[in-house]
């Protein structure tokens, strides 16, 4: 299997028709200036250059501002800068993000002259007040059109969902999964609103206005909502903010985050939560009292079931008095464990 990279290229804020009021888009990214096409090839060259891997897949993406919204001019300037890689298979394809309301069939068709592969979407939440709420500018009928658009004329589909966001209940983060999943995303990213300072979320945030998720609530959110799309085998690529200078605690003077559930393992959280779920339901269903068990998993699986800094195995210590051994076995498929118990009590 072919070793897949990503060269990442971010265009912040450009084409936003608005501001919506939790997005600095400059702060989160660390970008202030308009990208050119001598940036694009300069990064792309730079990313070529420091890849190890001979047989690998190479795609270009541009994150940041709703790139399908930029002047059609800087789109085909930008898009163009990549197409030399393409041609000679250096790079593989490109990997646009953008607003629900920025997508046509003309739009698409440009994008697909210029092998555009992969296409996600701003989503952000399925309940139209939130919307307007968040002063996001677009409609959950936006959502729909655009994602049936991208799917029909053979594009990937990925959705990007914020959980938190103002106003929005753990009822409202299932009720915006389950309309995402009915409309067929192949990827997903999930992002706990963090307050990012000069933001009009932020400003909410010094009146007291809005309240941000505790990291302990964001992970109960994000858990109910990975749950649903692993059903589906929906493909979640991302939970939570990549952690960088701008992006981190709080407390560092640095950092460009007021408040919020920002955790530097966000997703390690998550995905341990919902494996410590699932072992402790198979150790309930054990008829006798159990002293110490061995769960057997996949070695991919390991760190996730240990949970960060061993959370789940201090915690079924401490609430349940069961002591686990965690032992690797490839002969167990990734995703599924093994329990067998060492000890009971007589």
């Amino acid at each position: 299997m072919k070793k897949e990279y990503i060269i990442p290229i971010f265009v912040p804020h450009l084409g936003c028709p608005n501001n919506c009021i939790f997005c600095n888009q400059k702060k989160i990214s660390g970008q202030t200036k308009m990208v050119t096409a001598k940036d694009v090839k300069e990064t792309i060259e730079y990313y070529l250059k420091n890849f190890k891997d001979n047989y690998k897949y190479v795609e270009v993406a541009f994150f940041g501002g709703s790139f399908t919204a930029i002047e059609t001019k800087i789109q085909e300037e930008l898009l163009q800068a990549v197409q030399p890689y393409i041609q000679n298979k250096k790079v593989h394809s490109i990997r646009i993000s953008t607003r629900p309301d920025a997508i046509d069939k003309q739009i698409l068709r440009r994008l697909k002259r210029y092998h555009v592969k992969t296409i996600e979407l701003g989503v952000q939440s399925m309940n139209n007040y939130i919307l307007s709420r968040c002063q996001r500018g677009h409609t959950v009928e936006d959502v729909k059109k655009a994602s049936k658009l991208i799917r029909l004329h053979g594009f990937i589909l990925g959705h990007q969902m914020m959980v938190g966001l103002p106003e929005s209940t753990m009822q409202d983060e299932i009720n915006t999964t389950k309309e995402m999943i009915k409309l067929k995303p192949k990827i997903v990213r999930i992002y706990p609103v963090l307050v990012i300072k000069d933001t009009p979320l932020a400003v909410e945030y010094e009146k007291e206005e809005y309240i941000p998720l505790t990291v302990t609530q964001a992970v109960e959110r994000c858990k109910e909502v990975v749950a649903l799309f692993n059903q589906k085998k929906i493909n979640v690529i991302r939970i939570g903010l990549q952690n960088t200078e701008e992006i981190s605690d709080p407390s560092k003077e640095a950092s460009q985050v007021a408040a919020g559930p920002f955790h530097p393992a966000f997703r390690q959280l998550v995905e341990a939560g919902l494996w410590y779920d699932s072992i402790l339901k198979e150790i309930k269903k054990i008829n006798t009292k159990v002293i110490q068990v061995k769960i057997l998993a996949n070695s991919e699986n390991i760190n996730n079931i240990i949970g960060h800094k061993k959370e789940n195995i201090v915690k079924l210590k401490e609430v349940y008095d069961v002591d686990v051994i965690v032992e690797a076995s490839e002969e167990i498929k990734p995703g599924k464990f093994k329990i067998e118990i060492l000890k009971t009590y007589e």
